[in-house]
């Protein structure tokens, strides 16, 4: 019988792109005659690092295959590797082109289902009002089930040794609705340098990166990665060997869960019942207040429409967060 070779999609964003990562993982060591060539932004490759060998990383510079000649061109290139399976873990105008030119090939493709009444169905009801939906990972894995591979859900993470001092601090979002007051963040960061942990700063951007070096200037201990030579791999050797990691609901938190490294997660505008909750982390180990108008959107990107903005957020004290932290 010959390789059967598997193409997946997922462009964005970090973090679901992270998500992906340990299915891939589990996939491809149940099924190692099978090659998969996991196609995503370049920025990413990083994360597949320690796949198995029968896993292939295709990072591409999306401005290069702009509108539907552009995708004709991706697509020429990618089924020049004879692809017989496509697995579509994003669903959006530019896979489903992809996935139509593959079916039309008679190439097999599934697609994730990402539950969307459901999430809609939530936020109108309120998390207090509705059970916890499937974690986004378990979709992915649902897509190559539909392929005809069935495999477990305990998925394996990437063991490494972690330092009991060392804990690193994500203070930031891609949206408003994500991100704790710099205020409060900066009281996590001087009572962690106060019990003489060893800080680390996560970041991207000049602005974030002005943010964190001055907190490295002014706490002992407490060392910005924002903007240094290494980037993304050399924040995941660090992310790994972290005893903790406090993060907002954002992509850290999905980097730190690839290596079993413990997550103190911070929600506010979004619910941890939405699916997006790290890969083996606990909800013990969330913060969050409970308010009936949470969640009032899956990705915390609309604008707080109660009187108290963003009350969600500002009622997570700096306290909270360290005795989660420290117990």
């Amino acid at each position: 019988m010959s390789t059967k070779r598997l193409l997946i999609t997922r462009f964005s964003a970090a973090g679901d792109v992270a998500m992906c990562v340990p299915v891939v993982k589990a996939f491809a060591e149940k099924f190692s005659d099978v090659e998969i060539f996991f196609l995503s932004r370049k920025n990413f490759q990083p994360l597949f690092e320690l796949m198995p060998k029968n896993v292939h990383f295709i990072g591409v510079d999306l401005k290069k295959y702009k509108g539907v000649f552009g995708l004709n061109r991706l697509y020429k290139e990618i089924k020049a590797l004879k692809i017989d399976l496509y697995a579509d873990f994003h669903d959006v105008l530019r896979t489903k082109y992809l996935r139509f030119r593959f079916w039309f090939s008679k190439v097999k493709v599934k697609k994730i289902n990402k539950g969307r009444n459901d999430k809609k169905r939530l936020v109108e009801k309120g998390a207090n009002n509705f059970n916890a939906l499937k974690p986004t990972f378990m979709r992915y894995k649902d897509v190559l089930n539909d392929l005809g591979y069935s495999f477990e859900k305990d998925f394996s993470l990437f063991e490494e040794k972690k330092n009991p001092s060392w804990i690193g601090v994500a203070p930031f979002a891609a949206h408003k609705g994500k991100i704790l007051s710099e205020k409060t963040m900066e009281e996590v960061v001087k009572g962690l340098s106060e019990r003489n942990y060893k800080v680390f700063l996560f970041g991207f951007g000049d602005k974030e990166r002005s943010i964190t070096e001055d907190w490295q200037k002014k706490y002992s201990g407490v060392i910005s990665l924002v903007g240094k030579p290494g980037g993304l791999s050399n924040e995941l050797k660090i992310i790994s060997q972290l005893c903790c990691m406090v993060s907002m609901d954002s992509a850290n938190m999905h980097f730190a869960s690839l290596f079993s490294t413990r997550v103190v997660s911070i929600w506010g505008a979004t619910h941890p019942k939405a699916g997006f909750l790290g890969i083996g982390q606990s909800e013990n180990d969330v913060v969050q207040v409970d308010l009936p108008c949470r969640p009032c959107s899956i990705y915390g990107n609309k604008e707080c429409k109660i009187q108290e903005k963003y009350k969600c957020l500002n009622d997570i004290s700096s306290e909270m967060i360290l005795k989660k932290i420290i117990g």
